[in-house]
């Protein structure tokens, strides 16, 4: 989720950095007022500048000495792009009262001086977070990401519970065993396969087949587990039980607008939301004249995804369909 965020009004940092100065490269004090982290696994790189915009430092750090850098550093403006982990290291780097900012890995590319390096980007996070039009995304805490991870991990099963039917039912069909579509005919081709009267199925499809009808049962009762979890933690949660009332939005719905869309107070109206989302065509205009392409599907895939199902569940959407 992106938006503008508040002024860049933040006090700036005494970092003594060493400058290679004309007159024989003496050390001097700067006023950083910006510094910008690009995170990797093992090694960090992290450029200050000052409030003009000159470098006072590019260097590199290990993961441990990371959290040290910034308890030592006075308060000043901290940036890095929304990428895995950032979540992490952004509440615990504003643990030391510093003002922090994650910026769209998209945003920061246009600032990338020549070649991709961990200092290059470094130098582009200071850069784009100076901007006063960058929009920057929220810092979630540990549970906002917990309640992602609930959406992400049934996601993740329902994808595998997909491909384990489509296989059994790409195998019955090679020995002309077909059943139709839906989750309620899977029980009719399980019950055949573990049927050892019936002759249809050899022995060596039997034992095979076997495996994937344990794995979709599986997977069938660990999405319902929880989604079971859900549904009570919909009705637990004020903002969720008034995200149900929507026309079309059950309790996964509106479990993936909380967990997905911290402060929907980040957008001035419906329009702009629907736009965060990609539910809005995509410009390509140039030289006056005004050309849209289909949806920009710039946003989050699952919530998009969830809203139009919806959308279309409704009795309104499919009087209009027919």
């Amino acid at each position: 989720m992106v938006w503008n965020g508040p002024s860049l009004a933040v006090s700036s940092a005494r970092i003594e950095a060493v400058a290679s100065a004309a007159n024989g490269g003496t050390r001097t004090t700067k006023q950083v007022s910006v510094i910008g982290l690009d995170l990797a696994k093992h090694s960090f790189q992290i450029h200050g500048a000052a409030a003009d915009g000159t470098v006072a430092f590019n260097r590199k750090l290990r993961g441990a000495e990371v959290l040290r850098f910034f308890e030592k550093t006075p308060p000043c403006l901290v940036a890095k792009k929304a990428c895995g982990g950032s979540h992490y290291w952004a509440r615990e780097i504003m643990a030391f009262g510093h003002d922090m900012r994650l910026i769209p890995p998209f945003y920061v590319k246009p600032f990338v001086k020549r070649r991709k390096t961990d200092a290059a980007d470094a130098e582009a996070i200071s850069e784009a977070a100076s901007q006063k039009t960058m929009r920057f995304a929220p810092v979630k805490s540990a549970e906002q990401q917990g309640s992602a991870m609930i959406l992400k991990v049934r996601a993740l099963l329902v994808r595998q519970q997909t491909q384990a039917i489509n296989a059994l039912r790409a195998h019955l069909s090679e020995l002309g065993l077909v059943a139709a579509g839906g989750m309620a005919k899977v029980a009719a081709l399980i019950e055949i396969v573990r049927d050892v009267s019936d002759n249809r199925l050899p022995k060596a499809a039997r034992f095979a087949l076997s495996e994937l009808a344990a794995q979709i049962e599986a997977l069938t009762r660990q999405i319902g587990t929880i989604e079971r979890e859900i549904v009570a933690e919909a009705k637990r949660d004020e903002d969720m039980r008034r995200l149900t009332t929507i026309p079309g939005a059950g309790a996964i719905t509106a479990a993936s607008v909380k967990a997905f869309v911290p402060d929907p107070a980040g957008f001035v109206s419906g329009r702009r939301f629907a736009a965060w989302l990609g539910l809005t065509p995509k410009p390509r205009s140039t030289g006056g004249k005004e050309r849209q392409v289909g949806l920009s599907k710039m946003g989050n895939g699952m919530l998009r995804s969830l809203l139009a199902l919806g959308g279309r569940s409704h009795p309104a959407a499919r009087e209009n369909q027919s």
